[in-house]
């Protein structure tokens, strides 16, 4: 499939790419260099905000603003730039990682040791008034999380088992709002074609996976099949999502960080026009 540059940029860990509908623009973020950009496709206008912290995701919230998963716990920033704590949990040598938000409006934020110990992250799931709730706690590298479209299942990525894993999500019913189980696996990738990263799915249910030095973007059916490759010319491909005015178009984005000798293009943010149907997103309820 054909790409494009979207963002030339030479972010040393770019992320999280999200579509906000409500101001029509990609927003992503450069993690070690504590940035949240935002790009507007109509007319090709660059933001650049920067954090105090590492920051590992940046979400749109319902009433304006954004959700930060930083280094030291999740934070509100609101549309005036008024910065406050949602739920400040500093652990010595973790930070935040990927993030997503849940079709209950929820934020499901992950986290990472910075020297990646095995079993020293988590998956919390957070509500609005700042309530957490921990889904798992002997991860390593939290990544990708999405959803189904019918909001039954929930897919995941703890980078390091080299898996998509799967799990029943039961927050069709109030009374088990956020609980998981049945995690199994859904995709495995295979040896020398990179590590599983940040994910999307489809509305179709299919889940687009990046390849941390996999150089690609793969999706893989509701069944677990693979049908579909997109490669790139960067080694550390780091997350996609679906965006644009019909959720047609998929950007990426990829890193440049530990690399010896970066491609030109290492760090910036590329889109392939046409490449599918994305789910509307929703914003976090906080």
């Amino acid at each position: 499939m054909r790409y494009d540059v979207a963002v030339r940029a030479e972010a040393a860990l770019g992320e999280g790419p999200t579509w906000d509908a409500a101001r029509e623009v990609l927003i992503w973020v450069d993690i070690l260099g504590s940035r949240v950009h935002t790009y507007d496709p109509a007319t090709g206008r660059r933001t650049v905000r920067a954090t105090e912290q590492h920051v590992g995701a940046a979400k749109p919230r319902a009433g304006g603003g954004l959700v930060l998963n930083l280094r030291d716990g999740v934070a509100l920033l609101d549309p005036d730039g008024t910065f406050r704590w949602l739920c400040h949990e500093p652990v010595p040598g973790r930070r935040g990682n990927d993030a997503a938000v849940a079709p209950d409006g929820s934020l499901w934020a992950g986290t990472m040791r910075y020297d990646e110990a095995p079993g020293g992250g988590t998956l919390t799931r957070l509500t609005g008034d700042g309530t957490a709730q921990a889904v798992l706690d002997d991860v390593t590298v939290s990544n990708g999380t999405g959803w189904s479209p019918d909001g039954r299942l929930m897919y995941y990525v703890d980078t390091p088992t080299g898996r998509i894993d799967v799990f029943d999500h039961e927050d069709h019913e109030a009374h088990q709002a956020g609980r998981v189980a049945g995690r199994r696996p859904f995709a495995r990738i295979e040896d020398g074609a990179g590590f599983p990263d940040g994910l999307t799915v489809d509305a179709d249910g299919c889940v687009w996976v990046a390849l941390w030095e996999g150089a690609a973007v793969r999706r893989y059916t509701p069944d677990g099949k693979l049908d579909r490759v997109i490669e790139l010319p960067v080694p550390r491909v780091t997350a996609c999502a679906f965006g644009g005015a019909d959720l047609a178009d998929l950007y990426i984005t990829t890193a440049r960080t530990g690399l010896a000798a970066p491609h030109p293009l290492a760090g910036s943010v590329f889109v392939v026009p046409g490449a599918g149907r994305g789910l509307p997103q929703p914003a976090f309820a906080g």
